[in-house]
């Protein structure tokens, strides 16, 4: 029979997650720095804030001046705006049901708007509510996912104009398909040439939104002609360059051969389950995926794919234990994965685990678990779970905290 336990006291997660303010608000100013103080800055928050988690890093990011968040669906919408300051502004650029609209007209969120049937939509539902809706017309420039194409836009901005009793004209956008990458350089400028098509469109009608916004983290980064009066700044906010490209585009402007102007603000934490001694010959984990071929010590990891952590770094990937590097053996469970720890001279049961950040002078990047799980940078960290708790680091770190902190407790061998 199951009683009520003790609710006074969360129980604890198998992993957990530690979010640097201080990295978050190194990026920001970077990024500030390269779009100028004019542009609005919207921080890109969508799919749990890349995994970092909406809760903690709207808190992050109005604390680093930030106001404008923008989302996916009205879904995230709501999770936006249960934490996020009065003062600020939610923009929903992608899918919102005919049944949200009320919700969203209620709460002053703005939304994206890319097919002209839509409209008529929306001034019912204005109308209904008796609130003005706010909306972004996102126009077809290339990428041809959503958007209108010019004889729709033409009817829109008619539309907009006999109704803007009901309906605020907030902006115009477009999406840029493939900034990222020099090799679509011809691409990108013509979808430059026909965002421009529209822009003369509305000095032919006279009817002009508050804000142009077609710059996303690469193109704010890589293209400043795309920089008009709002940026919609995703992978960047988090410390990742989007791409080589943008990175080296970076180093020729400022004349260097590196540099370090972004920080990752993520690291990813887990313990030591179970220390193993495995003899020679003997198999680890599911199946014959791994044989000992000498006597080895294996430390268990509480947590595997069902958390996150992706089964394609099987006998590929690694973790740190005491600022060293320990590699997986064998296959990653749902919950559980081992890994290699002959080579340490002490560990215990409880020592913190590492999956992704620094530990003392190591450090496991994404890219470690991108390049052998063949995953996009965005996909591993947006797979992060929901249920992972995240907690806000407000100072740097000291990296030789750790080490001071431990030296007592560590072999000659390790030291």
């Amino acid at each position: 029979m199951v009683t009520k336990a003790d609710t006074t006291r969360k129980v604890r997660h198998t992993s957990r997650i530690e979010l640097s303010q201080p990295a978050l608000r190194k990026n920001v100013n970077f990024i500030r720095k390269k779009i100028g103080q004019k542009p609005v800055l919207s921080a890109v928050v969508k799919a749990n804030a890349y995994g970092h988690g909406i809760e903690p890093m709207v808190q992050m990011l109005e604390n680093c001046g930030v106001n404008h968040f923008a989302v996916a669906s009205a879904f995230e919408a709501e999770e936006v705006l249960e934490v996020c300051s009065e003062d600020s502004t939610i923009m929903v650029m992608g899918i919102l049901y005919d049944e949200d609209i009320d919700w969203i007209l209620r709460n002053e969120i703005e939304f994206y708007v890319f097919s002209y049937e839509r409209l008529a939509v929306v001034l019912e539902q204005a109308q209904k509510v008796g609130k003005k809706a706010i909306v972004h017309i996102e126009v077809e420039t290339g990428t041809n996912r959503t958007g209108m194409t010019m004889p729709y836009f033409k009817k829109a901005l008619e539309f907009l104009k006999q109704h803007k009793e009901h309906i605020t004209f907030q902006g115009i956008c477009t999406h840029l398909g493939g900034a990222e990458s020099a090799s679509n350089r011809f691409k990108i400028d013509e979808q430059i040439h026909r965002f421009k098509e529209f822009l003369e469109e509305m000095d032919r009608q006279y009817y002009h939104p508050r804000y142009r916004h077609i710059a996303c983290s690469a193109a704010a980064l890589a293209y400043p002609e795309t920089i008009y009066d709002m940026v919609r700044v995703g992978v960047a906010t988090y410390g990742f360059w989007p791409s080589a490209d943008t990175y080296r585009k970076h180093l020729h402007d400022v004349g260097k051969t590196k540099d370090a102007p972004m920080s990752r603000i993520l690291r990813w934490k887990t313990d030591i389950m179970d220390l193993k001694h495995v003899p020679k010959g003997d198999y680890i984990g599911y199946g014959t995926a791994f044989q000992a071929k000498h006597d080895m010590d294996i430390a268990v990891i509480p947590l595997g794919y069902s958390n996150g952590y992706p089964r394609g770094l099987s006998n590929n990937g690694q973790v740190l234990i005491r600022g060293r590097k320990a590699p997986i053996v064998g296959l990653i469970n749902m919950n559980l994965f081992m890994v290699d720890v002959s080579h340490f001279g002490e560990v215990a049961i409880g020592d913190e685990v590492v999956l992704l950040g620094k530990q003392k002078n190591n450090v496991i990047k994404v890219s470690s678990f991108t390049n052998a799980a063949d995953l996009l940078n965005n996909e591993m960290l947006s797979r992060l779970p929901t249920a992972i708790p995240r907690k806000i680091i407000k100072k740097p770190e000291n990296p030789f905290r750790n080490q001071r902190q431990e030296a007592g407790t560590l072999s000659k061998k390790d030291r």
